[in-house]
């Protein structure tokens, strides 16, 4: 049975930087946003292809994202809810390796319905790693070195999503769509088991029969509404771009096949650099300005997309890309900060809004793409990379315990 020691709290301390115990903890989360992330995203780079075969439209076909990323947000809430009483390596376990089996099934869907009833019931299974993981670092972590993990954690993400892109595109090409999701869930499955492997028991986890009792704490916390709007918001403008690219890329005047075309998802890496630098740089200069001097490097990179040419495109995908990330990684790790109790239960509640801006604010995205083509999506996107600096704006560091200060 797939299940890790849970036990209670002892007279050791968190991981602190540069310990043996945090770099397994670094390792075993960044499998888990590889699985996870290569699960959730793996149908993106073949939206257009799938459009094709099925005979969809682009809005149609991104259902197949949106409805990954909708049901998890849906399930995110009580999953987390569910590690407060189970444990928070039991649950992240049992939730990577059930989504990595449905991913399996993927490759025989029949049809378009088949394929997106499956998409769904894997986005509640995935809920448990996201769900879970943001509350595990900051029961175990120290909080002089919580940024950084946090970081290294979402740069597991990024590469994750870069995978779960890059893999299908090429199979593709080579081999049609079903083997290339195949490939996808087979190399899931052994990140899935190396996670398995090196994820450090949990220490300092108290078991809670709360429920989502603290839930009502955390959105009276004006600073959490703030935080929980800033996920929603770039999370739906980040996949709107990433979404359509494609449909621009391999339509006139730039002409590329899939394979190319799925190449935009290199620019992931900048992500996996940039959250991380800006976990850490949170750490020591502060939150708020970091978070908006990301949210600026966005709105930057969204501008430098608009130009028929394909260098400058792909520079603006690299500038919003490492902004986003740089964002999220600073919000993610400040909602674990900020929650005093029911840890879980404020970052499922960070990433309910996260993962809802993907699924309504990336189909959304497809409207603003189908009726103005790439202009008004990226007016879209900036409409919402505004709406995150003006919640950023307003945030404010606690600099006690107790009563929030916003």
């Amino acid at each position: 049975m797939l299940q890790a020691p849970v036990s209670t709290p002892d007279l050791q301390e968190p991981h602190r930087r540069g310990s043996p115990g945090l770099r397994r903890v670094n390792l075993a989360l960044f499998a888990a946003g590889l699985t996870t992330f290569m699960s959730l995203y793996c149908t993106q780079a073949l939206l257009p292809a799938l459009s094709h075969v099925f005979g969809v439209s682009p809005a149609t076909s991104s259902l197949l994202v949106s409805l990954a990323t909708g049901t998890l947000a849906l399930a995110v809430v009580p999953v987390s809810s569910l590690s407060e009483r189970f444990g928070r390596t039991r649950v992240m376990l049992v939730s990577s390796v059930t989504a990595a089996a449905l991913g399996l099934l993927m490759p025989l869907s029949p049809s378009f319905p088949a394929l997106a009833a499956i998409r769904a019931v894997q986005g509640i299974a995935l809920a448990g790693v996201p769900a879970v993981a943001m509350a595990y670092l900051a029961d175990e972590v120290h909080p002089e070195a919580l940024g950084g993990a946090m970081g290294r954690y979402i740069a597991g993400n990024t590469v994750g999503g870069l995978l779960g892109r890059l893999v299908p595109g090429f199979v593709t090409d080579l081999a049609g769509w079903r083997w290339a999701l195949g490939v996808t869930a087979l190399l899931s499955l052994l990140l899935t088991l190396a996670f398995w492997a090196l994820l450090p028991r949990s220490r300092f986890f108290r078991r809670s029969a709360a429920g989502g009792g603290h839930l009502p704490r955390h959105l009276a916390d004006p600073g959490m509404r703030r935080l929980y709007l800033v996920g929603l918001v770039l999370m739906g403008a980040f996949v709107t771009v990433y979404n359509y690219l494609g449909y621009r890329l391999i339509a006139a005047p730039f002409g590329l096949p899939q394979s190319l075309a799925a190449l935009v998802f290199v620019m992931y890496l900048a992500g996996t650099f940039s959250s991380p630098a800006a976990g850490s740089l949170a750490d020591r200069i502060g939150r708020r300005p970091v978070m908006l001097g990301a949210c600026l490097v966005t709105a930057a990179g969204l501008l430098l997309t608009l130009p028929n040419s394909l260098p400058v495109v792909g520079a603006g995908l690299l500038v919003m890309t490492a902004g986003f990330f740089a964002a999220h990684s600073v919000a993610s790790g400040w909602v674990g900060r900020r929650a005093s109790a029911g840890k879980a239960q404020a970052s499922a509640l960070y990433l309910f809004c996260y993962y809802l801006g993907s699924s309504v604010g990336g189909s959304a995205g497809g409207l603003a793409y189908e009726h103005g083509r790439w202009p008004a999506t990226v007016a879209y996107a900036l409409v919402l990379v505004t709406a995150a600096l003006v919640a950023a704006a307003g945030l404010r560091e606690r600099v006690t315990a107790g009563p929030s200060r916003d």
